[in-house]
């Protein structure tokens, strides 16, 4: 789709998106250049031109390519993080950002509880030998979500999504975001991250990734937890590495993973170190992987662009 040069109110999208963003954005007047094909090289060529920009994470958006965007107004983040963008240049130059993670919080609450789920009852092995022929019923034998104490740890959409989804397992809900105050409810007690170390069985991690996060969840802050947990993981791979699981692992402090993200999801770009320790990690039983899709439904791919609709009309672009 080509854009027109004649209307300033001009939005460049630069990765796949699910195409009713397309007509959502000409009824609020936009001109729109849909290019998910598009290189970074090319990027930098045409940014100059355009007021909006809609992203996935494809590109990272750093000082280089934003000093190229002299008429960018907004930017439109289709998911919820923004580690790939200099958040510091769109406060410096009142570029306004937004982001949808209300559009896939309810696909990440689902997932975390489904991977959960498979998790106890030994769902992935259980396929697979019944595939092959094997009927083992007692070493699938399961274990049982409800009266367990589930914590979380960063209470925004994601969190505050998997807490909801869980109110119907009859379990106690622990939940604890340094940012955020007062969120507590009659189905989640807000607490500290000493009485999350403290009594919690299951732990759900959603926070953002940024220098604090980056490796928060060290073998230091694990051994500091009073029992053996489940450990579900749906926000960023960064937050524990796979030499920090591996010994969590082998240590008993973890006791099963679901993670949805990795340290690193290139696996081409693996260090030697990086490949030995996912090669350990890939050959657990106690250990669900996903390809980075608990918000990515059929529902949410959708939901997204309305989110960041509504949200740039808000703002009165």
């Amino acid at each position: 789709m080509n854009q027109s040069w004649g209307n300033p109110r001009t939005v460049l999208i630069i990765d796949e998106m699910h195409l009713s963003i397309i007509p959502l954005l000409k009824e609020e007047g936009f001109a729109v250049d849909y290019r998910p094909e598009i290189k970074r090289s090319e990027i930098l060529e045409i940014i100059g031109g355009f007021m909006g920009l809609i992203i996935r994470s494809k590109t990272p958006l750093d000082r280089e390519l934003l000093e190229k965007a002299i008429k960018l107004k907004f930017i439109g983040r289709a998911g919820a993080g923004l580690d790939k963008i200099d958040l510091d240049y769109l406060e410096e130059h009142d570029i306004k950002l937004f982001h949808a993670a209300e559009g896939n919080m309810d696909a990440v609450g689902e997932h975390a509880i489904g991977g959960l789920l498979a998790l106890f009852n030994h769902i992935g092995r259980a396929d697979f030998e019944v595939r092959k022929g094997l009927w083992k019923r007692e070493e699938n034998r399961g274990v049982e979500l409800q009266g367990k104490t589930v914590g979380i740890i960063g209470y925004g959409n994601m969190g505050s999504s998997f807490a909801k989804k869980l109110s119907g397992f009859d379990v106690t809900i622990l939940a604890y975001d340094k940012y955020k105050k007062g969120f507590g409810n009659d189905n989640v007690e807000e607490v500290s991250l000493k009485r999350i170390k403290e009594e919690v069985d299951v732990l759900s991690i959603h926070v953002p990734l940024t220098k604090e996060t980056r490796n928060f969840l060290n073998l230091d802050q694990l051994l500091g937890f009073k029992k053996p947990f489940y450990f579900i993981n749906t926000a960023r791979g960064e937050i524990i590495t796979f030499d920090t699981l591996n010994k969590a692992l082998d240590r008993g402090i973890i006791k099963g993973a679901v993670l949805d993200v990795l340290e690193n999801e290139k696996f081409n770009t693996f260090t030697p170190e990086q490949k030995e320790s996912f090669e350990k990690l890939a050959e657990r039983e106690n250990v669900i992987f996903s390809p980075h899709i608990a918000g990515w439904t059929h529902e949410s791919y959708e939901k997204i662009n309305q989110v960041l609709l509504k949200k740039i009309k808000l703002a009165g672009f």
